[in-house]
């Protein structure tokens, strides 16, 4: 089964590699003329995590919990949130895909919905510069009807490999399960030269009431990936 790539996941992956390669992130603004001409050709959306009884989850003395999931993560003191930053600039992006969309004849597919970022850490500002890999953390919920067919979270990673491909990552090896806590996942472990700095990113993936979740860490070094994804945790309710 083929699973059509989505522009939300694209976002999640490109983002956080940006940020951890230690590059300048921009944010699109939008000026009130023209917030107002998307605002008139917006389409309605289903609805995103937290429109539908989805939990988006708190951060709380440095650990992110949701109940939905039942998951935390741990969160390396000093780190910087940018969850709202990311889904807002998202949201931009949508909108004005949206408006594109509605100029297009009736056979242009639609665009995938009811995606969100549920956390979104850094170890440093994303547009800070340094020569070491900005360490990340970036929790995603989306809409597991974006792929038809999707029944495993196996599945989910065709199209996440792709993406992660093209972006210039490498798969040390398939797919793999991995338990944490009560729950199994799917991990995924990828790399990339930037430089003379190796960044590493594991991605884990699970469905979870009709989302597809993705869990994505970026660090260093393997030892960095490891201490971060030891820092997930899922528990009975």
């Amino acid at each position: 089964m083929i699973f059509r790539c989505s522009r939300r996941l694209l976002f999640s992956l490109v983002a956080v590699a940006t940020a951890a390669a230690g590059l300048h992130s921009q944010t699109q603004t939008q000026s009130p003329s023209s917030s107002s001409s998307s605002s008139t050709k917006r389409v309605k959306k289903p609805a995103a995590p937290t429109e539908s009884g989805f939990d988006s989850g708190t951060v709380a003395n440095g650990v992110y919990t949701n109940k939905t999931l039942a998951l935390s993560c741990k969160i390396p003191p000093g780190w910087v949130l940018r969850t709202d930053e990311m889904n807002t600039r998202e949201e931009e992006k949508e909108e004005k895909k949206e408006g594109d969309a509605a100029a297009q004849p009736p056979s242009t597919p639609a665009s995938s919905a009811g995606a969100k970022v549920l956390l979104a850490a850094f170890s440093r500002p994303p547009e800070a510069r340094a020569e070491d890999v900005n360490a990340s953390i970036v929790i995603a919920a989306e809409s597991a009807a974006s792929y038809p067919g999707l029944k495993e979270a196996a599945q989910y990673f065709f199209p996440l490999t792709e993406v992660a491909k093209a972006q210039g990552f490498t798969a040390d090896e398939d797919p793999y399960e991995i338990a944490i806590g009560t729950k199994t996942l799917v991990r995924g472990d990828f790399r990339r030269n930037v430089g003379t700095r190796v960044m590493r990113q594991s991605t884990l993936a699970m469905l979870s009431h009709g989302y597809a979740i993705s869990i994505t860490i970026i660090g260093g070094t393997d030892d960095e990936v490891e201490d971060l994804v030891d820092g997930l945790t899922f528990t009975s309710r």
